[in-house]
């Protein structure tokens, strides 16, 4: 019995007591309710508040209406009590054999477990990391990386189709210091004032000077456009190996001067003229942006007749509707905040939903700790800490966990000497074995000539139902990690459901003890093993770490 189906049964009792007239619900009956596990022992299995959101509507006092339904509910399959506590709440306790079918059901489901339609198909474009290519990935990128990935994974898993991009520019004030510090590298000159320090810069223009041996004889003009194209080109299939080694792919390579060379800046701002939120003064084309949220009205098109740099945000924003996408995320570094506010604003101008159609996420700084204090030197930037220097620290895995098992709003310490420490104070650690002790029991059992059986009626242990109403609220917080942006939701569930697996294994022993014969019990807490197994896979599967079988 899970949740999702609690709360199908409790729709079920409001609907039966509508049909008899018992209670008028003005609004309908809600296709569901919440259904949550108390905080408190002795509150049975599962509570609702039901009955006081509802009692104002349904117009009796909540103790009343939590009667009503506790009624409904009373003998229904897979209930063993109901009870009315306080003010109207409904603590539910769910019959042993309904509680151990969750089991049943997370194995037959497999690696679906936890997901859903939700989503019903609607197309996301999901841009993430999208830092010109003037260096290696950083540890800002690097949170990025795996926090848009893990979303993308969550939306998958929920029903929706997406599609990862990243934008770049190789034109720009960026690219033309790169471009600086690469010549200045290659004729063996300081770096400039505003350039990039660091090996990687020598390290790209020896490769440029590999591939153009004669750049450095050509005048500078034609040297500098040398070493920005191939300095760039060079750079960003670094960036993309980073990234693809970090599992993270990306669907959509999107260049920003392709929305010039397509004609789609100007196409944005004639369809903001036709729906009259543009007008001209002093010279310039004004989008109206204040009459949507914004602090002021932003110049589209400025007197020289070129475009403003909101011009290529509209452009690139209209782009992603017309090649199909229902909702686009984008994810911002710290120093973006400004930005919200005009881009929901330009959102509305075009006549789509702010929130719905765009969805801007902030996250906030990273930091690297060693020995308690900031690591400020990169191996090979001298000035930044990257991606690859965090998982040369800690690892793959480790990285990838620790960068979205925090939320995003708040600052993120990673501790190199926690991270890479194989023990149970690891987080990742922690889950990881878990799932490795689950696979070398269930490998013990076949080795027993031992396999897991459906025995629901046997998982009677107070640690088997913790263990089970664990794996029965992966669903729940798949859908919320999903729905709220929070991929950490699935981190620190996992974390959670370690902990009472742990409980189950030390209480409740699953394999027979020397000469002891083989029972129905030991079958049914295999299959409960089982279960557990691929709760974590999928678990640490949204989260792109790898779910061992032997540690």
């Amino acid at each position: 019995m899970t949740p999702a189906q609690l709360s199908d049964l409790v729709v079920a009792s409001l609907a039966g007591l509508s049909a008899e007239d018992a209670i008028t619900l003005a609004g309908g009956v809600p296709e569901t309710v919440t259904v949550e596990r108390p905080r408190q022992k002795g509150h049975g299995d599962y509570a609702t508040n039901v009955a006081l959101q509802l009692a104002k509507q349904v117009g009796l006092p909540s103790r009343d209406l939590a009667f009503l339904v506790a009624g409904r509910l009373t003998g229904s399959d897979g209930i063993a009590g109901v009870e009315v506590a306080g003010p109207g709440f409904l603590n539910i306790t769910v019959a042993v054999g309904a509680q151990g079918v969750v089991a049943d059901d997370v194995v037959a489901a497999g690696a679906a477990y936890g997901g859903s339609e939700a989503g019903g198909k609607q197309q996301v474009n999901v841009e993430f990391v999208s830092a010109n290519p003037t260096g290696p990935v950083t540890l800002a990128g690097a949170r990025w990386a795996a926090v848009g990935d893990t979303l993308s994974r969550l939306l998958e898993a929920s029903g929706y189709q997406v599609s990862r991009e990243y934008y770049f520019n190789d034109h720009g004030a960026q690219i033309d210091r790169f471009s600086r510090s690469l010549l200045a590298s290659a004729r063996r000159q300081p770096t400039p004032e505003d350039g990039y320090p660091g090996e990687y810069v020598a390290e790209v223009a020896a490769a440029v000077m590999t591939e153009r041996p004669e750049a450095l004889g050509l005048p500078d003009a034609e040297a500098l456009e040398v070493f920005r194209r191939h300095g760039v080109a060079i750079m960003f299939d670094e960036i993309k190996q980073t990234l693809a080694d970090f599992r993270v792919p990306f669907d959509t390579w999107f260049h920003e001067n392709d929305l010039y060379e397509s004609g789609a800046t100007d196409r944005a701002i004639a369809r903001l003229r036709e729906l009259g939120t543009v007008y001209e003064r002093d010279g310039a084309t004004w989008l109206a942006t204040s009459k949507y949220g914004d602090d002021k009205d932003r110049v589209i098109v400025k007197s020289d007749g070129h475009g403003a740099y909101i011009s290529g945000d509209a452009a690139y924003y209209l782009d992603k509707r017309e090649r199909g996408f229902e909702r686009c995320l984008i994810l911002l570094g710290a120093d973006h905040h400004g930005y919200v506010g005009r881009m929901m604003a330009l959102c509305a101008a075009f006549g789509d939903e702010p929130g719905v159609n765009l969805e801007i996420i902030i996250g906030q700084v990273v930091n690297l700790l060693s020995d308690g204090a900031v690591v400020r030197m990169g191996k090979r930037t001298g000035t930044i800490i990257t991606l690859l220097d965090l998982v040369e620290a800690i690892g793959l895995d480790a990285a990838r966990y620790a960068l979205v098992r925090n939320h995003l709003g708040t600052n993120l310490d990673i501790d190199v000497d926690l991270w890479a420490r194989a023990r149970n104070e690891n987080p990742v650690h922690y889950v990881r074995y878990a799932h490795a002790r689950q696979s070398g029991i269930l490998r013990n059992g076949a080795d027993l000539g031992l396999e897991p059986e459906s025995h629901p009626e046997l998982l009677t242990h107070e640690q088997e139902g913790e263990l089970l109403r664990a794996l029965a609220d992966f669903p729940a917080v798949v859908a919320a990690a999903t729905d709220l942006r929070e991929p950490h939701r699935v981190a620190r569930y996992l974390e959670d459901t370690a902990a009472a697996y742990h409980r189950f294994y030390e209480q409740c022993r699953v394999l027979p003890m020397g000469d002891e014969e083989p029972t129905d019990l030991h079958r049914a807490r295999l299959r409960l093993v089982e279960a557990t197994r691929i709760v974590f896979a999928n678990g640490l599967g949204l989260l792109g770490v790898s779910a061992p079988d032997r540690m």
